[in-house]
Parts: C-alpha cells; structure tokens; sequence
C-alpha cells in the first residue's frame, strides 16, 4: 500500500497518541479493578481501532504491534489471563513503544529500523505475558516487585516527551493567532489616533469605532480561553509515574486525583508537567512507607498519593500531598549541618525549607530514584521560570503536602506599572507584597540599604541603576516577594495596574536577564515587563546598595563552558557574556579541570561526550572534590532519553539541558536560578 499524505499520518498520529494514553489510564485502572467487562471492552476497542486505522494508512509496523496488544487484551476478556501486575507492565511498555514508533517514525513507514523496532515490541510483549502466567504474584499473594526505578523512568521518557510535543504543537499555533490579533489590535489603536488627529474628535463616540473595540476584545477573550486546557490533561502521566516508583519500590499506592477540570494556560501547564512528575515521585518514594512500617503504625497497608488543583483569584494552586511519614526535621538538620550550614539557629519553617536546597538529600540509601541530592531544587527553579513558587507543610508520622502556585496564564498578566528615569516598566502584581510610602526610612547595614517592612529587615535597591537605566529619584518603595525572600525595589513613580496581554522578546534578539518581555498599554505604548526573579537575581549578585566609592566593583560571575565543538563553544560564550558574565572555555573535561584547579569558577556547563574526559566524569570529579564540590553543575547535550538525563543528574548535575530544545531564555534563568541558589548558602 502506497504511504498516505503527511497530513493525514499526522491526523492518525494525533489520534493514535490519544488513543494510546486512553489505554494507558484504562489498564492503570483494571490493574486496582481486575475483570471489569467494559474497562476489556474499551481497551480491546482501542487497540482494534488503532490496528484499523494503521493499515488504512499504510503503516503496517504500528498495525502488527496493535494485533499483538489485542491477544492478552482477548485472553483478558476470557478469563484465561488476568490483569497482574507484571502482564500491566508488559502492555505499558508496548504502549510506550508504539507511541514512540508513530511519534518518531521516519517518514517512509515501511523502513527496516521500524521493522525491527516493532519486531522487538511483539517479542517483548509475547515475553512478558509468558513471564506472567508463573510470576505474576509472589508467595504472600502480593504483586512481585517491578522493574528497576530507572528502567521505569526510561519507559516512561517517550509518554512525558509526547505530553509536552502534542502540547508545543498546538501552543505554537496558538501562539500564531495570538500574534495575528495582537497586530489587529496594535493596527486598531492605530487607527483610532490616526482618526483623532484627523477628525478632533474621540473615537469611541464613532459607532462603527465602539463595534469593532467590542468584537476585538471577544477575539481575545476567546483566543485566551482556547489556550486554556484542564490540569486532567497531564494526570495520566502523574498516575504513571506514581505507580511505576511504587513497583520499583513494593509500595502499596491509591492514585487520587480533585479538581482535575480546572483550567490553566497549556503553556503554563508544558512548563509544570516535569516539577508535577518530581513532586509525585518524590512523594511515593520519600513519603509513602513499606506495607509492613505501614502496619506497624496502625495505617493501612496501601498509602495515598493525592493531586488536588483549584483556582485562586489570578492563580492555580496544585498540591500534591501524601499520607507517609512526613518529613524528619533531625535528619533534615543533620544534612544541612553536613553541608556546612548552622542549622541550630534555624526555625522548623526553615529547615524544611532547606529540602529545595540543592545538593540536600535524607535517603538512606542511594537507589534509581532517591539519595543524590537532586530533584527538589529544580522543582523550585523550574517554577521560578513560570512566575510561581512552591511551599512546603509537613507532620512528622503523618505526611506531606507540597502546595505550587501558579499564574493561570502567561499571556495576559496583571501588571503594577511604574516608572524609572522617565521610562515605564510593569512589575507583575502577584509579587508584589506592599507598597511604601516614599518617606520610609532608609537604614544601612554592612553597605547594604535597608528598610523595615513589618518586623523584617528587607535589602533595598534602586530600580534605575539595576537596570542599568541611569541615576535613580528616590520615590515609591515596592516591596516584591520571590523564592528566596522579599526584596523591596525604590522606583521614581507608580503610574497604575494594568492588565496586560505579555509577548517574548523572541530568540533572535539577546535575552535580558530580568525582562520577561513587553505589553501594550491601552494607548499603543510598549512597556517592558519586569522579571523578577531575574531582577532579584541580578540585584543580590551586583550586591547593590554599594557605590563605587565604598568598596570594588561587584563580581562579576565566571562560568566555565566545556565542550569539544568550537561553534557551541563560541555561540555559549556570546550568550553568556552578553549576559555579563566572565567565561572561560575548554574543550574536554580534563582542560577543565585543569582551569578549576587554577581558579574555581561559579558555574560549570558542559556537553558529554567529549575526548580525555566526558562531561559524566568530569561531573562526578567536581562532586568529589573538596574544595570544589559545591560548584553548580549544568549539562547541555544533544542525549535527550529519561535515561541519559537520570545518568546526568546522578553524577551529580544540578540541571540537564538538551540540545535540540535549546533555548536562550532558559539557560540564562537556569544559570541565574543556581548561582543565586548558590550565594545564597
């Protein structure tokens, strides 16, 4: 049969992929409800729906895989099988594999690379479900135990990359409308000048004029409305993740999920899905006990896991709680102490806090999942990236709750607007905390102006000269709030809020560290639109409130760039210095080291696969090292699998950046985010 047209193989692929997480869920739930007629019924429909449509179109490796799912699906629905958990993750694994084969197939469809690929999802399912009828239960009649956490986390790769590419799809054309009616409007307004210039008159008092105000402000309600989507988009994989870390692990897991149709911004909801992916596996193998410590407590044997999603004003508020033994805040000192910090003098509030500092780890034991220090503190920088912060609340013997909050949108936010050396810039209001009158006090402690907001001491900074904007007139005191603290702004004059419809200022141009882009006022006017945990970044680490007569210049920070290739070497260094930083390059891990051992730098950021030492090795030897053990490592490489990144960050990477989602703006923040992290230690 002749391939079909590109587009309708991309109509059967976005189908299939719903179909495929359909089945997912489906089988996740007869595992916990064996023998429902209608859940078989549904499964068996799908992967006969899916076999159908494959050979309609051509792709004949996806049909053969389809007929080998529905032979267990069939055994199921006569009772010869029954739904185990071994035989559940012999089909999640085809699930996945297929999934990958329509998502990642090269163009022809009848290739050999496919061919095999298929073969060897056939043999491997066929394998499983032979493995299943002796080993499905052990002796006690338990589930046996899963697969390793890794090789759990590696299944699992294909099904999180696919939620967050059918989402970048369909953002990028929403992102096209909401372009088409920005310019709409931006020509409207426009129009309405050009009108009162030539006329003399207002043109809201046209007719004509007030019609088309009212039909452009639907168009925008409307675009924004179909960005959003419901959080129950990504819980498939949330209730994946949650039972794959319970097998590996022989826990005992109810999945739970409330408020599930609420709506959020799919942009927003791409960027959250990872720190929901650590929240809840977090949550499984750190919080939730073994059946027997479990008993022993006088707690059922089988834990809950519970997502609950809920809007609050402007915000979405997401926690992710557990009912397991809660967070041991000696152990949680006995680390900090470890890592050299004075946790004695610490409140309890703040030492649970220090579970998101990076490199803080209490596992006993190191395993696939747990004990390497990493996981939390991205959750944290990764919702910085998204304007939102995490919280945590926790009883020991009780368990924990993680609390996230969110902006509903990244599209229209609500703005303070403000002005500094005669140009105005919008801080977002959600972090904004109060505003002071302009003849507050103003105290300096170790060269640093203060001011006191309520009982706490709060650093203050002019906003003009931290932008770089020329000399500041001392006005209003903002006091804004970010992961690490308040910190309060002096600006010359608030001008009003606004709502604002916010747009990136696009790759090609350099990526300002503490702009998260521009809006349009209702006159037409462009406003820069304030980042501010970039802004906060920026202010802790020039140590503002100096002047240059009070001491030297701030550090600059070094980061160190190490990759074998010259042009990702170079295009690093210009993005990085552009960015006022001081970079040094080398081109494999041991030339790094040598230049670490000369002078440490503030940051490392370094490819893999490199000649003499890889960028593994070089991690794992920076983490050794005594007097460079705390230095910030990020990995940037084209590896892009669940497991490549689990290997990075085991050696000890606090981040892993691939290399075909490359992108400016999240390097930048990421370095701020850790080297902050880091002064602040």
């Amino acid at each position: 049969m002749e391939p079909a047209e590109p587009d309708v193989r991309q109509l059967f692929a976005d189908d299939a992929v719903a179909r495929l997480d359909r089945m997912g869920e489906q089988l996740l739930e007869l595992e916990h409800a064996p023998g429902q007629a209608d859940l078989l019924a549904n499964l068996f429909r799908e992967a006969h729906s899916l076999k159908g449509g494959a050979g309609v179109i051509g792709l004949q490796h996806v049909a053969d895989v389809a007929h080998a799912l529905e032979n267990p699906l069939q055994r199921l629905r006569a009772g010869d099988l029954h739904a185990t958990a071994t035989l559940t993750d012999a089909m999640l694994a085809t699930i996945d594999g297929l999934r990958s084969l329509i998502t990642h197939g090269d163009d022809t469809p009848d290739d050999d690379r496919q061919k095999a690929i298929a073969e060897a999802l056939v043999s491997e399912l066929a394998a499983g479900v032979a493995r299943d009828n002796g080993a499905g239960t052990n002796g006690n009649g338990r589930h046996a135990a899963g697969p390793p956490a890794g090789d759990a986390a590696a299944a699992q790769g294909a099904a999180h990359a696919q939620v967050a590419a059918t989402m970048q799809v369909a953002i990028q054309r929403l992102d096209q409308i909401d372009r088409l009616v920005g310019e709409s409007a931006s020509a409207y307004l426009r129009v309405g000048q050009l009108l009162a210039e030539t006329l003399g008159t207002d043109p809201a008092t046209i007719a004509e004029y007030r019609e088309v105000t009212r039909l452009l402000s639907r168009l925008q309600d409307v675009t924004t409305r179909v960005r959003m989507v419901p959080i129950s988009t990504v819980t498939p994989s949330l209730h994946r993740a949650v039972r794959d870390v319970a097998r590996a692990g022989g826990k005992q897991v109810r999945w739970v999920v409330g408020g599930g149709e609420t709506e959020i911004d799919r942009n927003v909801l791409e960027k959250l899905h990872d720190p929901l992916v650590h929240l809840v596996r977090n949550s499984v193998d750190h919080g939730i006990e073994a059946p027997e410590q479990r008993l022993a407590a006088g707690k059922p044997a089988q834990g809950t896991v519970r997502l609950h999603a809920a809007q609050r004003g402007s915000e979405i508020v997401i926690s992710v709680s557990d009912d397991g033994g809660g967070i041991d805040l000696e152990r949680v000192r006995a680390a900090g102490a470890r890592a050299g910090l004075d946790t004695a003098a610490m409140s309890d509030a703040e030492v649970t806090d220090l579970i998101f500092r990076q490199g803080m780890s209490t596992a006993k034991q190191v395993t696939e999942i747990s004990g390497r220090g990493v996981g939390l503190d991205v959750v944290r920088t990764n919702l910085g990236l998204v304007r939102g912060r995490v919280e945590v609340h926790s009883t020991f013997g009780q368990g924990t709750e993680f609390v996230a909050s969110v902006p509903i949108t990244l599209t229209i936010v609500q703005c303070l607007v403000v002005e500094a050396s005669g140009q105005r810039l919008a801080v977002p209001l959600h972090s904004v905390l109060n505003l002071l009158p302009p003849d507050t006090d103003v105290s300096r402690a170790e060269g640093q102006a203060m001011v006191m907001h309520g009982s706490v001491a709060v650093p203050v900074v002019d906003l003009s000269p931290t932008l770089a904007m020329g000399d500041a007139n001392h006005g209003q005191v903002v006091v804004l709030a970010d992961a690490l603290g308040e910190q309060a702004l002096r600006v010359d004059a608030l001008v009003g809020r606004r709502d604002l419809v916010v747009k990136g200022l696009g790759r090609l141009l350099p990526r300002l560290t503490a702009v998260a882009g521009a809006g349009i006022e209702p006159d037409g006017s462009v406003v820069v639109v304030v980042d501010v945990p970039g802004l906060v970044a920026r202010a802790r680490l020039r140590k503002t409130g100096a002047t240059p007569d009070e001491g030297p210049p701030p550090h600059r920070p070094s980061v160190l760039i190490v990759d074998d290739a010259l042009t990702v070497r170079e295009l690093e260094r210009s993005i990085l210095e552009r960015a006022g930083y001081a970079v040094r390059v080398a081109a494999n891990g041991r030339e790094a080291l040598e230049l670490l051992r000369r002078e440490p730098a503030d940051l490392v950021l370094t490819d893999v696969e490199m000649p003499l030492l890889d960028g593994l090795g070089l991690t794992e030897t920076i983490r050794k090292s005594r007097t460079l053990a705390r230095t910030p490592v990020v990995i940037l490489t084209s590896h892009d699998s669940e497991a490549d990144r689990e290997r990075g960050l085991a050696a000890g990477a606090n981040a892993y950046i691939v290399k075909s989602g490359f992108d400016q703006q999240r390097l930048l923040s990421m370095v701020e985010q850790l080297l902050l992290a880091g002064s602040s230690s």
